[in-house]
């Protein structure tokens, strides 16, 4: 899994870490039961500290989405199954909804936009 961040984001590149961690599992690109790199190693590949990484796998762990053991290494829950599947879903869903509701594509992308703030 590669994992990546950007240094010059104001995102905290902990937050970053566990995004792309969540945005690899949205994708299908890991599911449960791999295991997410070494934070040693990540760290090292990114050039950010340990500690930053490590941040990232709690956020992950926080959530449920990744069990950390130590000697083990953090591996992907079962929860980790394609998030994208069910967004792609749930958005069928949303589009159905505007339809017979009467709204157009705009009416509906502006409710979504409102869900996020």
């Amino acid at each position: 899994m590669l994992i990546r961040v950007d240094p010059s984001s104001t995102v905290p590149l902990g937050d970053q870490v566990a995004v792309s961690v969540r945005r690899a599992v949205a994708d299908g690109h890991a599911t449960a039961g791999d295991r997410l790199p070494p934070a040693r190693e990540v760290a090292s590949a990114l050039g950010i500290n340990l500690h930053t990484v490590l941040r990232g796998y709690q956020q992950l762990r926080d959530e449920g989405l990744v069990d950390l053991r130590r000697g083990r290494g953090a591996v992907l829950t079962d929860r980790a199954t394609g998030g994208r599947a069910e967004l792609d879903r749930k958005a069928g869903e949303l589009a159905q909804l505007a339809r017979r509701l009467g709204l157009d594509e705009s009416d509906a992308l502006g409710a979504v936009r409102a869900a996020f703030q």
